[in-house]
């Protein structure tokens, strides 16, 4: 017999099981519309895979996640896609989220499936992939995906698989339902996920009301290692960390994760859709959930298609609007009301109570605490709700973080003892919110932090490498400077020109001279013989006339912008030192008045010519 252990705390609420396990599950059949939202679970929302006016096939991928955690959404029947829209989801705050509306043609056709004979021929990250791709996430919580679950950290040995059959909330029996129909393929599905874990031992753990579960679970164990523990009934044993605590003695540690201490749960109803996936190759897009409720004419468990609204499951059940006085989705203690009876059933849906006003009164007035500690020795995790209560009304949440607040696993137990009537998991739920919420803003201040620190360190490292072209600027025209001094202090040592400008003003230089010779060779042969007359020494005296001032203001023009190049020369060498920015203009003019000193250059040059011919053309008369 398997040993057992107690966990601190619970407390015993009356069950109200009784009304919705008197027939066997029905098939809710299909409603004339599916809304399909793209979040059903933990992690990134789908993205939608099909476009409006398509048809699609019962099992189809309509919505994915491409990256981050999540599973996919398929059609759970034939037909075509009438809108992607935002429409209200099952949520404790009313909102809308986007979903997919899917309009069923009645045919119920199925996509092509692919089942697996002997999944043990195939490798564990394939049979992942399969549960993966079948759109599983956990059926009896939050809805963690499971193919990512059956993935533990690699230094944390899965030592013991625990399936949770314990179904403690009042109310709900989807669960009980399925073992008791279904208890071959609960197995199954739990010898597959055994087999990807690897696991030293195998329990699925069940309360003792439930004796017709229990009898089925047994039968369906008989040939394999896998345990069945017939458990106390008390609440929350349902709960994973109690579960686990009851079945091994381990405690999970604050904040930790089963996998800290060797041990992993999942789900009835997860262990039933990971058989269908890899025995049938069928997705999720059906899952058992309980109506119930003393409004309900034919309370009981129906298969419902995933996106089936709420309001055709009640239809269905014999709802009485008139007695109607609260709609709950989950159980009485961990649920939440219904704002409107439109949301669809989605992954995570178990249960749907229509209630009376006698069933479910509303709590009465909230009153003064009085210190009494009924909430302290109901907590299942040994917390001191009290003191969390100040501090979460007070507002003093980093108080109440160093209470362990997240350990609260919002069972309602506290509540449900508290003699004052005090909401004690709402104050909880706020209080977690608040902090989630600071942390998420934390978070997006750190990182524009870290963006703008980054931006800084870019521009520093920027303007420190134009710094450092700039010194090497300067540092290059400064050598360059030194260089061209010494050439020129070495030239004139030598005795030749200091540069180009000296070296041309002597070629001028001696170009006079030479003219002058020629000038009084010419005189001189002039006085030697007869004065030519006046109409031919006329055009000879006055060419010379006019090519000796020409020469002239050639000269003056070449000397004017040889200055010019030599002070724009030194201006921009200066201009290199000191700001690189003004570098290529003052080249641009540097460019523009050496063109101008090549256009006197030529200028001269022809001038010359003309003066040589015309000393010529006078020597030869």
């Amino acid at each position: 017999m398997t040993q057992l252990w107690n966990f601190a705390g619970g407390i015993h609420p009356p069950e109200n099981k009784h009304q919705s396990t008197t027939r066997p599950i029905q098939q809710a059949g299909i409603p004339e519309r599916l809304v399909l939202p793209l979040q059903q679970h933990i992690g990134e929302p789908a993205e939608v895979a099909v476009n409006v006016g398509d048809r699609v096939l019962k099992g189809q991928v309509v919505a994915d996640v491409t990256s981050g955690m999540g599973v996919p959404v398929h059609a759970p029947t034939s037909g075509t896609i009438e809108a992607v829209e935002q429409l209200p989801v099952p949520h404790p705050s009313g909102m809308a989220d986007w979903c997919v509306v899917l309009k069923p043609d009645g045919e119920d056709q199925w996509t092509e499936l692919s089942p697996i004979s002997d999944y043990k021929l195939m490798d564990r990250e394939q049979v992942l992939q399969i549960i993966r791709n079948a759109g599983i996430a956990g059926m009896g919580g939050a809805g963690f995906p499971t193919d990512i679950k059956l993935r533990p950290p690699r230094d944390r040995k899965v030592e013991t698989l625990i399936l949770n059959g314990a179904e403690c909330e009042p109310y709900i029996t989807a669960d009980d339902m399925t073992m008791r129909e279904h208890a071959a393929e609960v197995v199954s599905g739990m010898q597959v996920m055994a087999w990807i874990l690897r696991p030293a031992r195998c329990v699925i753990g069940i309360e003792d009301n439930k004796p017709e579960a229990i009898a089925a679970m047994q039968a369906a164990v008989q040939g394999t290692q896998i345990e069945i523990a017939v458990i106390p009934t008390k609440y929350p044993s349902g709960g994973e960390k109690q579960l686990i605590e009851i079945l091994t003695g381990l405690e999970v540690p604050s904040g930790g994760i089963p996998a800290d201490v060797g041990v992993m749960c999942q789900n009835i109803g997860t262990s039933l859709a990971v058989s269908r996936a890899v025995f049938e190759g069928k997705p999720l897009i059906s899952r058992v959930v309980t109506l119930t409720g003393e409004a309900l004419q034919q309370p009981g468990n129906v298969e419902a298609l995933i996106g089936t609204p709420i309001s055709y499951l009640l239809a269905q059940a014999g709802l009485h609007p008139e007695q109607l006085n609260r709609l709950v989705l989950g159980g009485p203690m961990m649920g939440y009301t219904l704002h409107s009876d439109d949301v669809p059933v989605v992954k995570t849906s178990n249960c749907v109570i229509a209630a009376t006003a006698g069933e479910l009164p509303a709590p009465p007035p909230e009153q003064p605490c009085i210190r009494c500690g009924q909430c302290a020795l109901a907590c299942p995790m040994e917390l001191l709700p009290q003191q969390l209560f100040w501090y979460a009304k007070a507002a003093e949440f980093e108080k109440a973080e160093h209470l362990n607040l997240f350990d609260c696993i919002e069972c309602g137990a506290c509540s449900y003892v508290c003699p004052s009537s005090i909401p004690l998991v709402q104050y909880y739920r706020y209080a977690k919110g608040e902090i989630r919420q600071q942390r998420a803003e934390q978070l997006k201040s750190d990182h524009a932090r870290e963006r703008f620190e980054a931006r800084q360190a870019r521009l520093e490292r920027e303007q420190q490498e134009k710094e450092q072209r700039r010194k090497e600027r300067a540092k290059a025209a400064a050598e360059a400077q030194a260089k061209k001094q010494a050439e020129a202090e070495q030239a004139a040592q030598e005795g030749e020109a200091v540069d180009d400008r000296a070296a041309k003003a002597a070629l001028v230089q001696q170009a006079l001279e030479r003219k002058k010779a020629k000038a009084a060779k010419t005189a001189e042969a002039a006085a030697a013989t007869p004065a030519p007359s006046q109409e031919t020494a006329s055009p000879d005296t006055t060419g010379e006339d006019q090519a000796l001032p020409d020469i002239e203001a050639l000269e003056k023009q070449l000397m004017q912008a040889q200055g010019k190049l030599d002070t724009m020369q030194g201006m921009l060498e200066e201009a290199r030192a000191q700001q690189a920015d003004n570098v290529d203009k003052l080249e641009r003019a540097v460019a523009k008045n050496h063109d101008r000193v090549q256009r006197a250059e030529q200028a001269l040059a022809d001038a010359r010519n003309v003066l040589a011919e015309q000393t010529g053309s006078a020597a030869s008369e």
